[in-house]
């Protein structure tokens, strides 16, 4: 959420940030709202006032007659202070709906626009391959080297899931321990999630648990809900506390299954693995200070750049126009693998990103900073990043590491998980 003393100085401010964003909200409304609000409080508080007195006034009337002038003189205050009141909750509740639904500011230097106003920043890996043999789509690969089991999937548990086998399931294994190894080396403190998380905190993040447009599976009659990234347990897991300043910034990365209804979502860029309902990613979350948030975003993207590197994986950085933003990112920086066997002749398609949310997360979910020696508390800045999403970056390791045979190179830096150096039948 946004600091509400900002929205009411600023509302033109707040309303053109939506605009750009593509967010409908009435920010004029709201600040209409916020002002009634609080002449009707003082009002109510009136009321209140007047209705004490006269309460007190009642034990030393002259007489039945002036006391029971008193008595009504009291009830009818107190009728009007809780008809004042429902006015005020009904007014209370239209202005939150509108306050909760308002996005983050936005970063100066982000792209304006829609999706395809997004704008490269950088490239990286090794040059996108020139092959000498018809490509294959990681779908075709998966088949032929019995990699991945989607019919067994949809058996058990509908379109969208499916089994990892043989030396599927062990790049998946290799993928988190190369991943989870990097991110240790580099301070962040590893740790497995849980896989469900109350309807409080994916609200505290920005999802919405419930409802015709959520991508979130709810359990039913229980306040419990499967995350679509630990993004969420690692943002929550701080809910209602107060941070040392001196152990700010603090890193912390997260193993856990992700969960997504995928609602709407159709075509071809859904083929395979590439939109799936389940799917096992590492996530790295901080918390840092105000003054510390831009710089460990750069940090990020740099660190899911060196992930790809490390895969040999070509790659590009997209810096994601306002339109395409989440309501909780400042600024989010989109890392593109190069898939061959997606589309006609080869596409980039999205592997990871990392959010700044600055202080909208941990105002949702009141997390604070204490500086030693002072008063008071302030909010710390959230930021988010997508170390590996398993299924998105085994896409791109079978489809660049095809060769001619039909069999499969595996990277180097996974092959002392693996076991092997090659898949297929002309492995020696």
């Amino acid at each position: 959420m946004l600091d509400k003393k900002f929205i009411l100085e600023y509302p033109d401010v707040v309303q053109k940030n939506c605009d750009v964003r593509g967010a409908k909200a009435d920010v004029h409304r709201f600040v209409q709202l916020e002002t009634e609000c609080r002449l009707m409080q003082q009002q109510v508080e009136e009321l209140s006032r007047k209705a004490n007195v006269v309460s007190k006034s009642i034990g030393v009337a002259k007489d039945d007659a002036e006391r029971d002038q008193r008595k009504e003189e009291g009830r009818t205050l107190r009728e009007q202070k809780e008809q004042l009141q429902e006015a005020i909750d009904r007014l209370t509740a239209e202005a939150r709906a509108i306050y909760r639904s308002l996005p983050n500011l936005t970063h100066p230097e982000a792209p304006i626009g829609a999706e395809d106003h997004a704008r490269e920043i950088r490239r990286g890996g090794p040059e996108v391959r020139k092959f000498s043999f018809p490509v294959l789509d990681h779908v075709v690969l998966a088949e032929q080297h019995d990699l991945i089991d989607f019919e067994g999937g949809a058996r058990v548990a509908g379109n969208g899931f499916y089994f990892l086998k043989n030396e599927g399931a062990l790049l998946e294994l290799a993928l988190q321990q190369f991943v989870m190894q990097f991110l240790v080396g580099e301070g962040f403190v590893p740790t497995i999630t849980p896989d469900l998380a109350r309807a409080e905190i994916l609200q505290g993040i920005g999802f919405i648990p419930r409802g015709p447009e959520t991508q979130i599976y709810s359990v039913e009659n229980f306040d419990l809900n499967l995350v679509a990234t630990a993004e969420i347990t690692l943002g929550g897991l701080y809910s209602g506390e107060v941070l040392e300043m001196e152990k700010l910034p603090l890193k912390m990365c997260g193993v856990s299954h992700c969960f997504r209804t995928e609602a709407g979502a159709a075509g071809r860029a859904s083929r395979g693995l590439y939109r799936v309902h389940q799917f096992t990613k590492v996530e790295m979350f901080a918390f840092t200070l105000p003054e510390q948030s831009e710089a460990m975003h750069q940090y990020f993207c740099d660190l899911e750049c060196k992930i790809f590197d490390g895969l040999g994986i070509p790659y590009r950085v997209i810096d994601t126009a306002t339109g395409d933003l989440g309501g909780p990112a400042y600024r989010k920086f989109d890392l593109e693998a190069w898939m061959p066997g997606r589309g006609k002749a080869g596409e980039y398609g999205e592997v990871t990103s990392t959010s700044n949310c600055t202080d909208y997360q941990a105002r949702r979910l009141n997390i604070r900073y204490k500086t030693r020696g002072e008063k008071g508390t302030h909010l710390v800045h959230t930021l988010n990043g997508t170390a590996v999403a398993i299924s998105r970056a085994l896409i791109a390791i079978l489809e660049n590491y095809q060769q001619p045979d039909g069999s499969i190179i595996i990277p180097e830096v996974l092959r002392k998980w693996v076991g092997k150096e090659r898949i297929g039948a002309t492995e020696e």
